[in-house]
């Protein structure tokens, strides 16, 4: 759920929505259409870009249709690896080299599962023989990765696993007892792709003779529907989704065996209800790592499992008294001695890197100090050097830096204030370094390694001229005073013409989820509407209350066990504070948020009866009963044993206090936070005889895409704003 906001804007561009030339606006004034249908407010990036093996080139998709070879020190043209000349395929969608760089597997047709999951079309491109094949013909596949070799694809289909061998197109298949909410081989069920991260459920082995992989028994798990209303009779969708204090799926992971044809069950303990983080193939071909976690998600274990005979052993634990942060891709990097990782850890009240022998059972800090770490970059095996972000400057500020595995000689690569980030060639010569403030779009550089700056990618020029033509204001980063010894992080948006003795209405944003930030000194595409209200005359303001990131474990977890309780609170002490402002009317104070921001709008509303006038509230969680297992235990446990913490916050149960005027949104086809959480709040409503406007969308998901929808959605936003506030 925290990631969702951020990703939104780039969905809607890569879900259906087309970016066109700046459009012929009238000066100074924001539309909806300036922000929504014409992007005018879209910044440029170079995501599109891959590093080649020698570090020395990179690759770029031009127009979905070929693929192009640059030279990162001349930024001439160098060739064209591959251009579309197949009638079959309308478009690339993606496109992944083998290791040796002789073959390419395109990925064509893409039809979206859920939110990182999608089944395509894949076709294998060889470069020496330039002949393009299908990977398969029996129907879509799922997930296709190239074999370390090369030789091979492993792929899932219909919740099988299997494998193409390049050369022949023979197809094996490795499972065979996959069936839809039921049985999943080599990818994740639903609550495993939302909460931990991943879709992919296998990994090859370093000499490519093995693959191991996940098995999700969904049996148990209680079925859920989503009602699509397409044809003449509506569509039941149904799929597996355990609630907070339900069944999960029973996951086991599995070692397939190419020469021997053989698979083996790997041993990861007794208990079933638990969860598996990642799959980590080690350096040695033979052992295969795997991240456990607990059901309360407050003891992870690392386990090397032999492959060949599934005996395995812990040789790293962590327990934390509240919960341990959700495993993702970086969380744990084996070095090529065969002998070390990298972990990232709270042990010490802040999140660092640490360096862990799993043969001496040694652990050694890498990063220290009152900060928290970030983000994982890249290691450079030459230099022994970890690239990484930080938070070293200040919770709203990023950096990216370099150290030894030591600890020594670290570096501070971004120089510039704001948010920075990075992306390193693969031989870590080159990097590309992303710098953006909350007032300037991100500009683009290519670096040397000694830092040299060899050229400047993209600079958003043209974007930063249109923000200056339409008369964009700064943000002011300031500090709420929110009880003793309690101070948070904000930001503010003034009318360009702003008059201290003149009484301005208040409109907050609000996300507040757990280890989220909205507060960060970085450039948002979505600030674009906040500025746009700040034309019509309102005051925008953003505060990170207690929970959220960037400031150390103590006052990211303070929320625990009672989610939403001190959020709320934060939440209602800094609009009380605006208020007493002298350039702020009290009586025109608002709120709106997504997501874990819808449920926070309401508990405002609801609990802060005195202080909003009106609250927008979009996509929210209304009871914690209703939403998934992972995310919402690792925060408050089982409804089980915390009864308390999930009634007394769930806005369900303050219904009657609500004084001000609600806007409730809702895509009927959120697969993510279930439509069912606005109509059991409506039923509350109606009951409690409290009038409320509501807007729903029918077959559109937890972010409201598509079609028109993002315009309509903003502009009934809008217009419930202005007549509210």
């Amino acid at each position: 759920m925290k990631n969702f906001l951020k990703s939104l804007y780039l969905l809607l561009i890569l879900c259906g929505f087309s970016v066109v030339s700046f459009a012929q606006v009238q000066s100074g004034l924001i539309s909806l259409d300036d922000i929504y249908k014409n992007f005018t407010f879209y910044p440029g990036s170079t995501d599109n870009l891959r590093s080649m093996n020698d570090g020395l080139y990179y690759t770029t998709l031009e127009e979905g249709k070929s693929i192009v070879r640059w030279d990162y020190g001349t930024g001439e043209k160098v060739d064209v690896v591959y251009t579309l000349d197949n009638p079959a395929i309308k478009n690339i969608n993606d496109y992944e080299f083998s290791a040796d760089e002789k073959k390419i597997l395109i990925s064509t047709a893409k039809e979206r599962l859920f939110r990182r999951s999608f089944k395509a079309e894949y076709y294998v491109y060889s470069l020496e023989k330039k002949v393009l094949a299908p990977l398969s013909t029996k129907g879509k596949q799922q997930l296709a990765t190239f074999s370390p070799d090369g030789k091979k694809v492993a792929f899932v289909r219909d919740n099988n696993l299997f494998i193409t061998d390049i050369e022949n197109g023979n197809e094996t298949r490795i499972t065979s007892d996959g069936e839809v909410n039921k049985i999943i081989n080599g990818s994740t069920d639903w609550v495993y792709e939302e909460e931990f991260g991943f879709s992919k459920g296998f990994v090859w082995s370093p000499d490519s003779k093995k693959i191991g992989f996940y098995r999700f028994d969904e049996s148990g798990v209680k079925e859920f529907s989503l009602t699509m209303y397409k044809n003449l009779y509506p569509e039941e969708n149904k799929f597996k989704y355990p609630k907070a204090g339900e069944a999960n799926s029973l996951v086991t992971i599995h070692s397939f065996n190419l020469v021997t044809g053989s698979t083996v069950k790997m041993d990861i303990g007794d208990e079933t209800d638990q969860y598996i983080g990642r799959i980590i193939w080690s350096k040695d071909p033979e052992k295969l790592g795997i991240l456990r976690l607990n059901r309360l998600q407050n003891v992870l274990e690392v386990l090397h499992a032999d492959a060949s005979t599934g005996k395995s052993e812990v040789v790293f634990k962590e327990e934390n008294k509240k919960y341990i942060n959700e495993p993702t891709d970086n969380t744990l990097t084996y070095l090529p001695d065969g002998q070390n990782f990298i972990i990232q850890s709270e042990r010490n009240g802040w999140l660092h890197f640490y360096l862990y022998n799993f043969i001496k059972r040694e652990i050694k800090p890498i990063t220290s100090g009152d900060f928290d770490i970030c983000g994982f970059k890249g290691f450079d095996s030459k230099t022994n050097s970890l690239y990484y972000l930080s938070h070293e400057q200040g919770a709203t500020k990023q950096d990216v830096y370099s150290i030894r595995t030591d600890g020594s000689k670290k570096l501070r690569i971004s120089t510039e204030e704001g948010w920075s980030d990075a992306e390193f060639s693969s031989s870590f010569k080159y990097y590309i370094l992303d710098h953006s403030s909350f007032d300037a779009p991100s500009k683009y550089i290519l670096y040397s390694s000694g830092g040299k700056i060899i050229r400047v990618l993209e600079e958003n020029s043209e974007l930063k001229a249109k923000m200056k033509e339409f008369n964009f204001v700064k943000h002011e980063f300031i500090s709420i005073p929110a009880g003793e010894n309690l101070n948070l992080n904000a930001w503010i948006m003034k009318p360009a013409d702003f008059n201290p003795d003149k009484k301005y209405p208040l409109f907050m944003y609000v996300y507040g989820g757990p280890q989220s930030q909205s507060v960060t000194d970085a450039f948002s595409f979505s600030d674009s509407w906040h500025q746009m209200l700040v034309q019509k005359g309102y005051i925008v303001v953003c505060v990170d209350g207690r929970g959220t990131d960037g400031r150390g474990e103590e006052f990211r977890k303070s929320t625990y066990l009672q989610l939403g309780k001190y959020e709320t609170q934060d939440q209602i002490a800094a609009a009380s504070w605006f208020g007493k402002q002298s350039y702020i009317d009290a009586s025109r104070i608002g709120i709106f948020g997504w997501s874990y921001g819808g449920y926070m709008s309401l508990l405002c509303l609801f609990k802060g009866a005195d202080v909003f006038k009106m609250a927008i509230s979009v996509a929210p969680v209304t009871n914690w009963r209703y939403y998934d297992s992972v995310y919402t235990e690792r925060f408050m446990r089982k409804p089980q044993d915390n009864a308390s913490g999930y009634d007394d916050n769930s806005p369900i149960n303050h219904v009657q206090k609500m004084k001000g005027k609600l806007l409730l949104v809702h895509g009927m086809a959120d697969d993510n936070v279930h439509f069912q959480n606005s109509v059991e709040l409506v039923q509350k409503l109606i009951e409690n005889n409290k009038q409320f406007d509501m807007q729903f969308y029918p077959n559109r998901n937890h972010g409201i895409y598509g079609g028109n929808s993002t315009i309509h959605l903003y502009t009934k936003m809008t217009d419930f704003i202005e007549e509210n506030l």
